[in-house]
This record gives C-alpha cells, structure tokens and sequence, in this order.
C-alpha cells in the first residue's frame, strides 16, 4: 500500500468489499467496475488503485486468495459513477455518515441490528489489521507481506536482485547454479534451467514459451522459466530462514 494512504485514517477509507455491500452489488461486479475506471486515474493520477488481498479459508481446509482495493472517498466516488443511480447514492450517504461519526469523535451507538453487525465486524476487522502490523514486523514477513499483494511472476534475475535487497549477496548466475543443486531447475540438455516436476508441482515456477518467425518463414520457440508469487516468498524465505547461501 502506498505510503499517501497510508498516511490516511481507515474511516477515509473503503474497501472494495465495504463497497459491494453498501450498495448490494456483487464484490465480482465492484473489482470490474474498479478495474475498468482504473487506467483514466492512473494516466490522470500517475498511480493504480491500491490493491491488497484477503486470504478465505476453504471447506477443505486451503486457503484462497482474492483481491481487494483499498479506495479513498475521491476514488470511490469516481468509480461509482459506473454504478447505477441508486448503487450510487447509497455510497455517497454512507459517506456522509462517516464524516458526521469522525466529526463526533469516531463513534456513534448502532441504531439497529444491521449497523450493530457493521460495527462488530469493523472492530474484528482493526483488530485483524493490528495483528498482521505486528505480525509484519518480523523479518521474515517482510518479504512475504509485499510479495503477498501482487501475483507477478518474475525472471530468476529479477529473484536475484530481490535476494540482494534482501541482504544476500548473490547475482543470476549462481542463482541459477544454486536451484539447479538442489534440483528446482533441470542440469541438462533441452530441461537444462528449466523447472523440474517437483518445483512445478510445488508451484513455485511457470513457463512462458514465445514464438518467434524467422525472415526464412520457420517458427522458433523460445522457453523462459519464471519464478511465481509463491516461489519468490518460497525462496527469499529458505534464505532467510537460514539455509546455506548459494555458492
């Protein structure tokens, strides 16, 4: 999250989710609408929304990540003018309520049951926030937490360069040396430094194949590993944990 909201009470903040239920939309149909408006205000703003994300636990015990933004009132606003006449007003007034409630100090006593639940679930929700702030606080979250809120891949190089920021001192070529040894990339022939089935099925890698027409009319493919979300969290965090720097 950007240092600007940061700064930012959460009472001038709405979540995406916090949207959705105002105005009785989908959470689905609130994330197109913000992903719709969202490159007028970067051109306009010179930033993309703020986007986080909420991990759901599954029936089966997993656990999922969905995406949620974190909007200002301008930006809330701005994006509601996608919605419908009503959807809309229902934010506008729901505004106005939590200016009037920071205008008397931040609180004011539920007037039925609905706002009772509201209130329950935004002290839940703070007190959530608090313990992932000193959850965060421990150095092998770093990493993790800013990895967390994008689903990027990157190329090893750029793995290495991460490893650097983070205090290892290692460049590409003995990344790539230090994965193959312990049996993340393949060492040898058409698999060479590419992932093995076990860091494929560990999801810790994809492949992205170009193709590529020669002046002659034939087609090369090229194959590029690249490292996922959950691989850079995965690797940083084996170092950082402690495992012997790669050599």
């Amino acid at each position: 999250m950007s240092e600007e909201l940061s700064n930012l009470r959460r009472d001038e903040t709405m979540t995406s989710l916090q949207i959705a239920e105002i105005t009785g939309k989908q959470h689905k149909d609130v994330l197109e609408a913000i992903r719709k408006m969202e490159p007028a205000w970067e051109a306009i703003r010179g930033r993309k929304f703020p986007l986080t994300f909420r991990m759901t636990k599954l029936p089966n015990g997993a656990e999922r990540k969905d995406p949620l933004y974190v909007l200002t009132k301008t930006e809330c606003l701005y994006v509601a003018t996608k919605f419908n006449d009503e959807a809309r007003a229902k934010l506008v007034i729901r505004w106005e309520e939590l200016e009037r409630e920071r205008q008397a100090g931040g609180f004011r006593v539920p007037q039925n049951l609905a706002e009772a639940l509201r209130l329950a679930a935004d002290q839940a929700e703070r007190a959530e926030a608090q313990q992932r702030q000193i959850e965060a606080m421990k150095p092998k979250a770093l990493f993790a937490d800013a990895v967390a809120t994008s689903d990027r891949s990157c190329l090893v190089a750029e793995l290495a360069k991460i490893l650097q920021q983070n205090g290892v001192n290692i460049g590409q070529n003995r990344l790539f040396a230090w994965l193959r040894e312990h049996g993340y990339l393949g060492t040898r022939g058409e698999y060479y430094n590419q992932p093995t089935q076990r860091a494929m099925g560990m999801g810790l890698f994809e492949i992205k194949k170009t193709s590529i027409t020669k002046p002659d009319g034939s087609v090369l493919v090229t194959t590029t590993t690249k490292v996922t979300g959950k691989g850079q969290i995965y690797f940083v965090n084996k170092v950082m944990s402690g495992m012997r720097e790669p050599k």
